[in-house]
């Protein structure tokens, strides 16, 4: 057999496929209507939670100031990342609807990782935005312009659309004829291209170089604005002023928190970690894409009583006007 009827008859044993198959959680199929009731109720809470932070800071004019009109950035990122996962997860636990053409997995894939890294963004600006609260405020908002914040907004959309666009275009050369079973609810980058038979090498360094000059740099960034942070606070004299300045950083930490700890976790256990259960890297990548959204309206109203006394206001406008 000439080498030419070799690599016919090696594609041959191939086929391509047209469509990936999404995955529920591995090793609890069975469960998965019983599941689709606490997810439901979390993505819920999440657009009631997202929804209500951007409609009260949208029409309370003493709240466009800096800290809120990022905070509602970071709500509009919240929406849209659990309006990316969870349809996708409700219709397998609800219909075992698994299949996804590729166009709809690549604009899927696209959304998530956009939504994820303008996130990342988002929760950078607001580091510096304690950095200059807490180092600066008596300048505070002569530096935090309108005209900045639109800037830095501005700068964090450019960004994400500029990195996350060619995921997408580059993908479309790929062919996928070894399998077509996604790792996980909804289409990654890295999941996609595991399933490629062609050459992947650029697709790789590509997506790496994203993840390491967003969510990589903005993680160190965050990590330098709470060394200034903490330089700052080590400086003030009173101790009641170091905790009152410490206080005002704890709903962001928990914003950190919430988004980087689950995305370390699961990078350091697929390179350096023991030989896991499937569900176990699943559960964690849902608490990095699911658990952020739902988290941090909780977390901003308890912690934030500008907000919380407005959310009461309006309720108990409407109260008084239907009684």
């Amino acid at each position: 057999m000439d080498r030419m009827s070799l690599l016919n008859a090696t594609e041959s044993t191939f086929s391509t496929f047209s469509t990936f198959l999404v995955t529920g959680i591995p090793g609890l199929e069975a469960m998965h209507m019983w599941l689709s009731i606490p997810f439901s109720a979390m993505f819920l809470l999440t657009l009631a939670g997202n929804i209500t932070i951007m409609l009260v800071i949208w029409t309370e004019r003493s709240l466009h100031v800096p800290m809120y009109l990022f905070l509602a950035m970071l709500a509009a990122s919240d929406l849209g990342l659990s309006v990316s996962t969870f349809p996708t997860m409700l219709r397998i636990f609800w219909l075992g609807a698994r299949e996804m053409s590729f166009p709809a997995c690549f604009i899927q894939m696209f959304f998530i990782h956009t939504f994820q890294d303008f996130e990342s963004a988002v929760i950078l600006a607001m580091a510096f935005d304690r950095v200059v609260a807490i180092s600066k405020p008596l300048h505070y908002a002569s530096i935090l312009t309108s005209g900045v914040i639109f800037k830095i907004g501005m700068a964090i959309l450019m960004r994400t659309v500029a990195v996350q666009v060619p995921l997408p275009i580059l993908l479309r050369r790929l062919r996928f004829c070894r399998s077509n079973v996604l790792s996980h609810s909804y289409c990654l980058h890295p999941d996609i291209i595991k399933l490629s038979c062609s050459n992947t090498r650029i697709n790789s360094i590509f997506g790496l170089f994203v993840v390491l000059s967003t969510m990589g740099l903005d993680f160190l960034l965050i990590l330098l604005s709470y060394v200034l942070i903490l330089k700052t606070v080590l400086s003030i004299a009173s101790h009641g002023g170091r905790l009152k300045a410490l206080n005002t950083c704890i709903s962001h930490l928990c914003a950190v928190v919430l988004f980087f700890t689950p995305m370390i976790c699961l990078s350091m256990l697929h390179r350096f970690g023991p030989k896991l259960p499937s569900h176990v890297y699943v559960l964690i990548a849902n608490m990095h894409f699911l658990i952020p959204p739902v988290m941090n309206p909780i977390v901003y109203v308890v912690k934030t009583k500008q907000i919380r006394d407005r959310i009461i206001k309006v309720f108990h406008r409407k109260g008084a006007e239907e009684s």
